[in-house]
């Protein structure tokens, strides 16, 4: 399989957004997410991002399918919770460029997609005058119930990318869990490396 990417700002971002819900829905119900998703929190959720000044989405596709997709977006413009911490620590949301979600089908993993993903929002981040990139990543207990026997952590992967997690630089976000039949505050581990 051969991926293609394609690089979407400005008005073009609306093109995606739908495929860009779908997978957040699709892949985030997996471990360690667990995300009990719905389309009208996406819409209202992508709608805001794609309003951001200088938001982009890299789309993968197979074919003429979007199997994959990742977004980013200048610290600046994201949620309060996600902006918090670095402002408690005295640290400038103007400098940072944010990394949100990732998420590919399983089927085309392993093929270089996550590092293409985040080449493509490095080298956006780096257009607009970001010094930084950031993402964030859910934390579960090491004995969650729902942890899959073999899973296996991202954190060499984005560490071979240059990342590194910041001590004590925590967001927390609240969503619903698979299962739940409320939302709850989960927390949130930046990783940052400069550009």
């Amino acid at each position: 399989m051969n991926l293609r990417y394609e690089v979407l700002r400005g008005e073009a971002l609306s093109s995606a957004l739908e495929d860009v819900a779908r997978l957040r829905i699709t892949v985030f119900r997996d471990f360690p997410y667990l995300y009990e998703g719905t389309l009208a929190y996406e819409h209202d959720y992508l709608a805001r991002f794609a309003a951001s000044d200088g938001a982009v989405i890299v789309v993968a596709r197979d074919g003429n399918a979007v199997v994959g997709a990742a977004t980013g977006c200048p610290l600046a413009a994201e949620h309060e919770e996600f902006k918090e911490p670095f402002v408690r620590r005295g640290l400038d949301v103007n400098r940072f460029f944010y990394c949100a979600e990732s998420v590919l089908q399983p089927s085309h993993r392993g093929q270089g997609a996550g590092h293409r993903f985040f080449e493509l929002r490095e080298e956006q981040g780096r257009s607009l005058g970001a010094s930084h990139a950031t993402f964030c990543a859910v934390v579960r207990p090491q004995d969650h119930p729902a942890r899959p026997q073999n899973y296996g952590t991202l954190d060499p992967f984005w560490r071979k990318r240059g990342y590194a997690p910041v001590d004590g630089l925590v967001a927390h976000f609240s969503w619903r869990d698979l299962g739940d039949n409320y939302d709850t505050r989960k927390p949130m581990q930046f990783w940052m490396k400069a550009l």
